[in-house]
């Protein structure tokens, strides 16, 4: 068999999205509810040896060069510093980033950095402690803001900040929210919100749009721009802001607009959830099951074969919103944003 990830469609995944756990320590509205959701029991979470082990599958075998750590919340992982320095000592060595709610960042920012991580994507939609609160439903704004300095501190740059807008709680946040970026040297990206949560309640009339988003940028930033040459494969597209990076009080700002620009032609992700299965996308409703083989003491090889079997079930596109649609069963929070 081939010796990458391909599709039916010519497509070829490099991007691991690795979901650590199920769980998190907030329950933002669009993503579960107040009480949380049944955890995945412990027994069948992935290992810290299945982790290494199928991360060394993937960049020996399979050619992946880019590995994504997810949740719920990596952070609240047992033992998430060692297993980003297992990562790191694997050959070929892959690029290592974490997406992360940096509530417990401002501790774990330095060990990380330390152990081999390279960058981080955190999750901020407010600069308001009260909004956050509405939003997540816990107190905790103070010590993410402290998560994303520490990042910033330990060089896990570029740090970016991952930005949802809900209509009517904080959509009038995002000029405020790209200039408090500017000012320290982040990178902005808004994302579009997805019908990932577990309530099934998501709403595209009530989605902020990428257009809307970036019409009330351009009321106080001048926005040209990058073009596909240079976003590639990446799911943002980006503009430079006020003259770029160069310029004084410039920068780069980002917009994922998975819902109504989807970018699935050009997509290079493999996702593995917290419990060992393949998901072929953020909103596939099939899985493949690769925990079974690594308990069942299958060849790497073999766990190889499987994992380009399910990369060959990839959709052209997730038809996010189309008619005929269908939300996938399990949320976000399980399956790796």
């Amino acid at each position: 068999m081939s010796a990458v990830l391909a599709d039916r469609f010519g497509r070829t995944a490099t991007d691991l999205r690795l979901s650590l756990t199920d769980r998190c320590d907030l329950r933002c509205t669009y993503c579960m509810p107040a009480e949380g959701l049944p955890w995945l029991p412990r027994a069948e979470m992935l290992t810290d040896d299945e982790i290494v082990r199928l991360v060394g599958i993937g960049v020996s075998l399979l050619g992946i060069r880019d590995v994504r750590l997810t949740g719920g919340e990596p952070l609240i992982r047992p033992g998430i510093v060692g297993i980003v320095a297992r990562l790191a000592a694997l050959t070929p060595r892959p690029k290592l980033s974490l997406t992360t709610n940096a509530v417990g960042l401002e501790r774990l920012a330095r060990p990380l950095a330390e152990a081999g991580l390279d960058r981080v994507n955190i999750s901020l939609d407010t600069l308001d402690p009260e909004v956050f609160r509405t939003l997540t439903r816990r107190d905790r704004h103070a010590r993410v803001l402290a998560g994303v300095e520490a990042a910033h501190e330990a060089g896990l740059c570029p740090v970016k900040i991952n930005t949802v807008l809900m209509r009517g709680v904080n959509d009038h946040e995002a000029p405020a929210l790209l200039r408090w970026c500017l000012d320290r040297g982040y990178e902005l990206r808004f994302i579009e919100q997805m019908p990932l949560d577990a309530q099934h309640g998501w709403d595209r009339g009530a989605m902020v749009t990428a257009q809307e988003i970036l019409d009330r940028l351009g009321e106080r930033f001048a926005l040209e721009p990058e073009g596909e040459a240079v976003r590639g494969s990446a799911p943002a597209e980006t503009w430079l802001v006020d003259g770029g990076p160069e310029a004084p009080g410039g920068g780069r700002v980002g917009v994922i607009a998975s819902v109504t620009r989807p970018f699935c032609e050009a997509c290079d992700r493999t996702r593995v959830t917290a419990d060992g299965q393949v998901r072929t996308c953020l909103f596939a409703r099939e899985e493949s099951d690769l925990r079974s083989l690594l308990r069942s003491g299958a060849p790497d090889e073999a766990v190889a074969d499987a994992w380009r079997t399910a990369m060959l079930g990839k959709k052209a596109a997730a038809g996010i919103g189309e008619p005929g649609f269908v939300q996938p069963e399990r949320p976000m929070s399980a399956i790796g944003g």
